[in-house]
């Protein structure tokens, strides 16, 4: 990190405009900028869950891990033509979501989110991550983009969904399944 802020606030922002990390200005309400607020919106939701989370629990480090990428790939938002996120990256998020899913049954039905706190917090951020995915998508239809920024996001919603069936199966509960019945009136 270049310069340390010792001054929050600089009032430059107030023409509804935001400084990309080379220096170049652009509006509050580009592609970029969503992107680069959702993949922050998402490492706020992963360290909620990390904070409902035993300590010694593995998971911790999965999470924590996860932040720091995450928190590259806003760096490579704000820096257009950046690459930070790699094949090695997404090959990490693959090799821990089979970890995870070789434990579960097989589906045979849609997942709602839910079964505990810590199930539905992991929904959550599956939910946020799709989001990002969706911005992601979008941006890249408008500028140059890391392709495997956008494949990052679609392993990690992956990993989270496992994660959370993994966490709502946690002390003998279970996942919620979705019954078409239940959804008469």
């Amino acid at each position: 990190m270049g310069n340390r802020l010792s001054k929050i606030y600089t009032r430059t922002g107030d023409d509804g405009s935001t400084g990309l990390a080379d220096g170049n200005r652009i509006a509050k309400n580009a592609q970029r900028v969503e992107a680069m607020g959702t993949a922050d919106e998402l490492n706020c939701h992963i360290g909620l869950l990390i904070e409902t989370l035993e300590a010694s629990d593995p998971l911790g480090d999965v999470f924590r891990r996860i932040q720091h990428h995450l928190f590259d790939l806003g760096g490579e938002f704000a820096i257009p033509g950046s690459k930070v996120i790699g094949d090695e990256h997404i090959q990490w998020l693959e090799q821990t979501l089979d970890a995870h899913n070789e434990h579960l049954p097989p589906l045979k039905n849609f997942v709602l989110p839910g079964g505990n706190a810590q199930a539905a917090q992991c929904h959550l951020a599956r939910a946020v991550c799709r989001r990002a995915e969706r911005i992601v998508v979008a941006l890249g239809h408008e500028d140059s983009i890391n392709s495997a920024s956008r494949h990052y996001l679609n392993r990690l919603s992956d990993l989270l969904f496992v994660i959370a069936r993994v966490l709502a199966r946690r002390g003998g509960r279970q996942e919620i399944l979705w019954d078409q019945k239940k959804s008469g009136l």
